[in-house]
């Protein structure tokens, strides 16, 4: 798909979990002017987790696609039901796309929601080029999960950059590369 191919979303679902209605309101409308087919809205995050469980329990045409949330909210904040769905034992659940959208961006706060599995971030208040912007390269561009000890969400590299220390490794990819074309 290029960029200049317009998505159709009417059959996508999106989930905002944010305590202030009139956010949540903003927000829904720029979704169904978008062309997003359902917009389903919580007020904090104990909330959305019922909604996911019961719309995400097993794949199906009502799945919830894509999660906008605030991260500062009251009864379940945005760390705790991010969590929950990264440490979900079903996959319909825990490979949820997760854009967090708060007021309150600071570099630890990006930083944090990465370590923690969010695909995106978002300062509020925001435009509707950039959430757009933001949904569209979850779903166009969609980074790989990575599973270790420690961390499991969306590849958290954007881009590769040259590697500026020692390198460890035994062989070098390129003799690996010569050895094999030899065989």
């Amino acid at each position: 798909m290029t960029a200049d191919e317009v998505l159709d979303l009417s059959k996508f679902t999106v989930l905002i979990v944010d305590d202030y209605s009139f956010v949540s309101q903003i927000i829904a409308a720029t979704l169904k002017e978008m062309g997003i087919g359902r917009v389903l809205i919580s007020e904090n995050g104990a909330h959305a987790k019922e909604q996911i469980q019961a719309l995400n329990n097993f794949e199906n045409g009502s799945n919830i696609d894509v999660v906008i949330m605030d991260w500062l909210m009251p009864v379940m904040d945005g760390r705790a039901l991010l969590q929950w769905i990264r440490q979900s034992n079903k996959d319909t659940i825990k490979f949820l796309p997760v854009v967090v959208c708060s007021a309150y961006t600071s570099g630890s706060l990006v930083s944090e929601t990465r370590d923690l599995g969010a695909n995106e971030v978002i300062v509020k208040p925001v435009s509707a080029a950039e959430l757009a912007k933001r949904i569209q390269r979850t779903i166009n561009s969609p980074r790989p999960f990575v599973k270790s000890k420690s961390f499991f969400g969306p590849d958290r590299r954007r881009q590769n950059r040259p590697f500026d220390h020692e390198d460890r490794r035994k062989a070098r990819p390129q003799d690996l590369k010569a050895h094999y074309e030899q065989k």
